[in-house]
This record gives structure tokens, sequence and C-alpha cells, in this order.
């Protein structure tokens, strides 16, 4: 074994919180062009350089000596003393230490953050279950902490029997808990044209995974009565103040979708839909209609205004594509990744994230010579039907410059595709879909940032 497979790499964190206040305000209000671009670029390269410089990794990297640890050899204050007693907080909270990691809002995606996103830091996550207060949020005209006592779910159109429900109605069903992934259909939107964005977590951070708690649909149609001999679509409406409303087939609504009021073990949190929202997996997360109030049986497609003008994709010809709603299969290296650093030569774990709206993922192949050789990566269990699957395969950097990528297969056989051949098919004004494979290049330096290679 030679001395760098031995060594075991460090990796110093990208920097989080880069952007000031003055420049997301320039940033919303006016937009970004080249020289508010460059100040981001600045930003994010100075957060990065302040980083490094007081890090304890960095400076042990420079060589710092020291003289036996004064952390082993001196016992701390915790190791001598009465701690905090039980429920000092009554509900747990991340330590002190870990408060950096945030979901953090995109300056100029939107005019107002009321209908903006906020990304999942998903460089900083282990696992496939996303903490439930660093769950992605997407709105469309904000927010509210609904009274489950006042709120109602309604189920009409092609029924025999009408319905309202109230929580405690649909709490009393028979209920199923199931893992799921959530990607919103613009993950990845800024990339379709060039590198756009500094860190996986904008790149990469409007997915999440939890494990959610409800009533299967299948079971509430049948409960209403539905239609079936003409029932074909159903439409989801949600409680928000943009009314907003999401057409679904039959099919998949009698297969595995759920009406949910729980996630991660609890109930739902506001910004996630409480009291109830729509799990339907495997499709772009717009579908997951939150604050569900009301299931309409139709015939046809009803063709909404979140369907016929938004969420539609793109196609070169000058066309668009309506009612592509399932999330291809997609992966993603999450460490190394673009705004970390790889302080030595010497042995990484390279980790990441699979997944697959049509099923199972079967295999992800991991290249460190950007596509030219592949090595297939160790997929963790549990690896299941429309949920995150982590990855993981073994590194030696010998300090040359590479770039890292990650190329997902699911149980129907797609190969996730490289970009060139995504912009072949689909051109490059598109905003929704892109599952291309994600370049990291690891520069000389360890610096690893985000590139575009095929």
């Amino acid at each position: 074994m030679s001395n760098d497979t031995k060594t075991r790499g460090r990796i110093l964190r990208a920097p989080e919180n880069f952007v000031d206040r003055s420049l997301a305000h320039d940033i919303t209000t006016l937009g970004l062009n080249e020289e508010r671009r460059g100040f981001l670029r600045k930003g994010f390269l100075a957060a990065g350089a302040a980083l490094a410089s007081g890090s304890a990794l960095a400076q042990a990297a420079k060589g710092t000596a020291f003289e036996g640890d004064p952390n082993i050899l001196k016992l701390p204050e915790h190791a001598t003393t009465l701690g905090k007693p039980v429920a000092t907080n009554a509900y747990g909270m991340p330590s002190k230490f870990e408060t950096n990691l945030l979901r953090r809002e995109s300056p100029g995606l939107t005019r107002v953050s009321a209908a903006s996103v906020s990304f999942t830091p998903l460089q900083g996550l282990f696992g496939i279950i996303t903490p439930s207060g660093l769950h992605f949020e997407r709105h469309h005209q904000g927010w509210y902490d609904i009274d489950p006592a006042t709120h109602r779910f309604m189920i009409n159109g092609l029924v025999k029997n009408p319905k309202v429900y109230t929580m405690d109605d649909l709490m009393r069903l028979p209920s199923v808990s199931r893992m799921h992934f959530i990607e919103c259909g613009a993950n990845t939107a800024m990339e379709w044209g060039n590198v756009a964005v500094p860190t996986v977590q904008y790149s990469h951070g409007m997915l999440s995974c939890s494990e959610f708690t409800g009533v299967p649909l299948s079971v509430l149609l049948e409960d209403a009565g539905y239609d079936k001999k003409n029932a074909k679509f159903i439409l989801a409406e949600g409680g928000d103040g943009s009314g907003m409303t999401r057409t679904i087939s039959i099919e998949r609504a009698l297969d595995d979708v759920i009406v949910a009021w729980g996630m991660n073990g609890e109930m739902l949190r506001p910004e996630n839909g409480y009291p109830l929202r729509l799990v339907v997996p495997g499709v772009q997360g717009v579908s997951w209609v939150k604050w569900l109030r009301r299931i309409e049986v139709g015939d046809k497609p009803y063709a909404t205004k979140d369907e016929a003008i938004h969420y539609i994709d793109a196609m070169p010809d000058g066309m668009y594509r309506q009612y592509t709603s399932i999330q291809e299969c997609k992966s993603v290296i999450t460490t190394p990744s673009s705004g970390q650093t790889l302080l030595d030569k010497g042995f990484y774990n390279i980790t990441g994230l699979a997944w697959s709206g049509r099923g199972k993922v079967k295999r992800v192949d991991v290249s460190v010579d950007g596509g030219r050789n592949w090595r297939t990566a160790r997929l963790e269990t549990p690896v299941l039907s429309k949920c995150l699957t982590r990855f993981n395969i073994d590194w030696v950097w010998d300090g040359s410059p590479v770039v890292l990528q990650s190329r997902a297969i699911d149980e129907t056989g797609y190969v996730q595709p490289k970009i060139n051949e995504l912009r072949a098919v689909r051109g490059t004004k598109s905003i929704y879909h892109n599952n291309a494979i994600q370049s990291w290049k690891v520069a000389e330096s360890g610096e690893v940032s985000n590139v575009q290679v095929y």
C-alpha cells in the first residue's frame, strides 16, 4: 500500500452565506448582470479564502507543530462538571457548532421571497433522509401555519358521494408510511445554458427525501365512489393564495399517491404543507400540492395556469412539452463538490445521491477523469423505489487536476445523460427537468469548482 493510499485526505467545507444583503437586494431587484455576477464570484472566493485561513484543518495542513494535543491532555469542562438537565430544549435543536448549515435562498430567482426557493444544503448531509428543518422550500405565494381544526379536504367531480373530511376523519383511516424523494422540476435549471452557481446546494438543492405518512388516495377515491368508467384524471388543489392546481392521471392517483399529514415521524412542517399535502412519488414537486384542500375527479386534463404557462419544457423547435412530470434518473456527487477544498493528497471517500422517478436506482458509476473511465460505486441500503440512494466509492487523489462525475442507471435501464446529449434533444432554452451528469473540477491546489465537461 502506497503512502498516498494510507493518508486520509481532509476537506475544507464550502463557504456559507457569502452574499451580503446589499448585493442580494440589487440582484433581486435589478437582476444578475456581468458586474453583479463578478461581485458574486468575488464574494464567494473571499469567503472561501477567509474560511481557509481560519480553519484548524488548514492550519494543520500548513504543518503547524503540536507538542501533544491539549484536547487530549487536558480534561475539558464537560468532562468534569454537571451538564444541562433533560428537556432543557423541549424540542431538540442542532448543536450550536452546526448552525451554519442552513437552507438558503438564491438572490435573483424571483422578485419576492414569498414566491421563491430555499435550497437544501446537500453538501452537509449524510444518508438519505433530509432533516425536516432543512427540507427545501418552493412557494408560489408564501406559507401560513394553518389551524388543523378548521382545515377541510374535499373530493368532488365524477364521484357518487362527494366528501368533506376533517383532519380527524382522515387520521382515523388506514395509513401507510413511505420514503420518497421530492425534487422540484426546476432543480439544476440554472445550469441549462452554462455553469452558473458555485455549490451543490444551489445546483441540486431543490431536492429532499423524507418518510411520509398518510392515507392512500386510492382509499379516499373508493370512499367517495369515483366513476371507474369515465374518470381519467384528478385535479389537486392547494389552499395557498396562488390557487395551485395540478392534473394527475387516474392511474397514478390509484397507484402510490398519498394524502399525507406526517413527515419524518411528526406532523408536516408549515412550510411543507401542514396540515395536509399530496405525495406523488417520482413526479416533480409542484404536483405534491401543499395545504391540500380539494381533489376533483374528471375525464380530461385541466390545463391550469401552472400547467399551461409554467412547468412546461421549451423545445429546440420553439414548441413546448406539457405534462412531462416524471423526474428522470439523476445523480450528483455531494463531496467533494464545488466550493470545497482538498487539503492533502491521499484517500478520499467520494459520496453522493442518486434517484429515479421511475423506480429503483440500479447502479451508479463514478469517473475521476471527466468521463473517459468509470468505476461502479457502492450503493448503501436501503435502495427503495422513487427514493434517494446514497452511493460511496474509495478514491486516492495524487494531487493532479481531475474532473469528478457520477452517472446513475435505474431499473428500467435508463442511463443519466451528459449535458451535451440532453441539449441535443432539448436545446438550451428549457428551465425544467435538467438531469444531466454534473462535473466538479479538482484543481492542483485542491480547490473544487463547477464545470461542464462532456
